[in-house]
């Protein structure tokens, strides 16, 4: 990455990237929102399938009614009302995510040329230490 992709095109205002910034930063926590319902996917399909055993172990313990009904009513069931957690992560993505993705990178294409985290760029050089090693732009 050369450090012209993080250079401030002219005539972009401090207003401007930082309201480009705000943007970003929310498409960040976006993302972190995203990668926490893949892990309740995760989790809730392991959940799941660890129901098996569950009820293995219920039956050999003659405790047959409470594994029917965990394997009839629980093991298979919708965690909302239609959807298992794959389609919940489906819509996220195909609904929301996918369009949030988009308006962000229209913002960066139109108010500052493409160029992605200007506002963080621009706070690493009053930071650095210039000629210490680490301190590189």
């Amino acid at each position: 990455m050369n450090r012209a992709e993080h250079e401030r095109p002219d005539g972009v205002d401090d207003l401007t990237v930082s309201a480009v910034g705000a943007l970003t930063e929310a498409l960040e926590t976006a993302a972190r929102a995203r990668g926490h319902l893949y892990s309740f996917h995760q989790l809730t399909g392991s959940a799941d399938l660890k129901l098996d055993r569950a009820v293995e172990q219920l039956r050999k313990a003659g405790h047959d009614a409470l594994a029917d009904r965990i394997e009839t009513e629980l093991i298979g069931r919708n965690v909302i009302p239609g959807r298992w957690t794959f389609q919940i992560v489906e819509e996220y993505d195909d609904d929301y995510f996918a369009l949030f993705t988009e308006l962000e990178r229209q913002a960066r294409d139109q108010l500052t040329g493409g160029r992605r985290h200007l506002a963080e760029a621009e706070m690493k050089r009053r930071r650095i230490t210039p000629g210490e090693p680490g301190h590189e732009f």
